[in-house]
């Protein structure tokens, strides 16, 4: 035992369930259910299912000892350890990683994807575990970098949906993290109150606080306490590059106009913020705008938020997660008294609660797979079947933001072709986001608000405004077919042509581009 882990344990009784990660071997059989803390590769469990996974690798055990996973949003790369050695059985709500997608695209995991708001409560009604006998998680493995003198778990730089985890888990093994400062203090934790009984959220801005900053947890619950010396492993960010800032330009201007017009504040209003390069360049412009006193009410911070903070132009943030790399976590260190200051971690049922979304006003910036010309977004399936990482938290803030947004490069590269994918198609091939949701699309082309426009005005302004050129006319052509189609048919509320509105997407695969001879070619 550690002497840090001694000041960081002060509830006394459990320095008495002090082990070894491999001592917890005994606790694990084939088909369990399982919860990990942890929220986008950030403070999830680590040397117990590390454990485990050398367990099984050690005896050639994949395939026989598997579990059905349940974690807030992503885990870390224990999660494509345990995929990589068929270890998941099941797995909600959310992921990332080539192994547990391939896992999930082939068949061996069995996949549930809901929204980041709705998943932790749904935990508690029951339904991911009404088939088992006591209706509860088998164990729950959270990370925590302090205990307080009740026992009540610290979580370190991710909260989820740990609260509701261990309010439903029979056991609870706690990870006490002594590779990283205590985060004590940064939290504001809400536990789960079931319906009928359930009061309103009260917050009314992002800094606005319940003051409960640890996860109460029932001591006889505890059944181990294991000391983890290993950091998060998050990989680089994708630095912004001419697209991105492209994107970011034409919603910089766009806010200008809004504020402008009075229909936004000179502050805006609190920004949500997906994660990749889109959204890094959307904080850079921010950044170096005029834009002053902002707030950001969103799941997930990274790196570039520290620039943000350090710029003056953000006063306040809050998430459920800080998704640093190695180098942001140290400068965040470095600099804990300026920017714990600035910020604070929820629960994700609040973080993505669609009430406060909706009550704040937020705006909403998230960056899908594919825009269709009527607006319907997919933010998952690729072709419409191979599932990328999940749904995530992106419905929770588009239903319900005041201003929602997606954000995409207007065309990707195929393996021939360097525009070969437009992100702009006739027919989203698997809709998450509809077309009653979306008020604006932005691409490097341009922006295209949509709010108050019928489909085919809509359709129209997203092809003349945000279609990548070599795209264009292609997107316009099926338009006006299938307007001409409906006229006839008298369907002209939003007209397809069904036998053609996949032909992009069927080129795509047969001949590696979305550009097409002709609409009348033959698949």
């Amino acid at each position: 035992m550690s002497s840090i882990l001694k000041q960081r344990v002060r509830y006394a009784p459990y320095l008495q369930k002090l082990r070894k990660a491999e001592d917890c071997l005994e606790f694990f059989k084939h088909g369990q259910y399982l919860g990990w803390s942890g929220f986008t590769g950030v403070g999830a469990p680590k040397v117990v299912p590390d454990a485990i996974a050398s367990h099984v690798e050690k005896n050639n055990l994949q395939g026989k000892l598997g579990f059905n996973l349940f974690v807030g949003a992503s885990a870390g790369p224990e999660e494509s350890r345990w995929a990589t050695n068929d270890m998941i059985l099941r797995r909600s709500p959310h992921q990332v990683g080539k192994p547990i997608a391939q896992a999930i695209n082939t068949g061996r995991t069995q996949f549930f994807d809901k929204h980041l708001s709705m998943f932790p409560q749904d935990l508690t009604y029951g339904f991911y575990t009404r088939d088992k006998a006591n209706d509860l998680l088998d164990y729950t493995i959270i990370e925590a970098t302090a205990i307080t003198e009740d026992g009540a778990i610290v979580p370190g730089p991710a909260v989820g949906g740990s609260p509701e985890m261990i309010s439903v888990s029979d056991k609870v093994i706690i990870e006490v993290n002594t590779a990283t400062p205590s985060f004590e203090g940064l939290h504001d934790i809400d536990m789960p109150v079931n319906p009928p009984f359930r009061q309103p959220y009260p917050y009314t801005s992002a800094d606005h606080k319940c003051g409960v900053t640890a996860i109460p947890v029932d001591p006889s619950k505890v059944v181990a306490i294991v000391e983890s010396q290993q950091k998060d492993k998050v990989p680089p960010n994708t630095p912004s590059d001419e697209v991105s800032q492209n994107i970011a330009r034409h919603l910089i201007e766009f806010f200008e106009h809004e504020v402008k017009q009075g229909r936004l504040p000179e502050n805006l209003h609190p920004l949500q913020s997906g994660i990749g390069n889109i959204a890094n360049a959307v904080v850079e412009g921010l950044s170096s705008s005029n834009f002053k006193n902002l707030s950001v009410w969103t799941e997930v911070l990274q790196d570039s938020f520290l620039d943000f903070f350090e710029s003056g132009s953000l006063d306040y943030a809050t998430a459920t997660s800080i998704r640093l790399t190695e180098a942001g976590f140290d400068r965040f260190y470095a600099n804990w008294d300026e920017f714990s200051k600035k910020l604070c971690l929820r629960s994700q049922v609040v973080s993505n609660s669609p009430e406060i979304i909706r009550r704040l006003g937020c705006i909403a910036m998230n960056t899908p797979v594919e825009v269709d010309i009527y607006a319907h977004a997919n933010s998952t399936n690729v072709m419409g079947s191979r599932m990328l990482n999940g749904l995530g938290g992106s419905a929770d803030f588009l239903r319900n933001a005041k201003l929602s947004i997606m954000h995409t490069p207007s065309a990707r590269p195929s393996k021939t072709d360097k525009t070969g994918v437009s992100c702009i198609v006739p027919f989203a091939s698997h809709v998450d986001q509809t077309e009653h949701d979306l008020d604006v699309v932005v691409t490097d082309q341009g922006l295209a608000d949509l709010r108050g426009l019928s489909p085919k005005e809509r359709a129209r302004e997203i092809i003349s405004k945000t279609a990548h050129p070599d795209f264009k006319d292609q997107l316009q052509d099926y338009l006006d077919r299938a307007t001409f189609y409906a006229e006839k048919a008298k369907t002209l509320h939003e007209p397809h042509i069904l036998q053609d509105a996949f032909k992009m997407h069927l080129n795509l695969q047969k001949n590696g581009t979305m550009k097409l001879n002709s609409w009348d070619e033959k698949f």
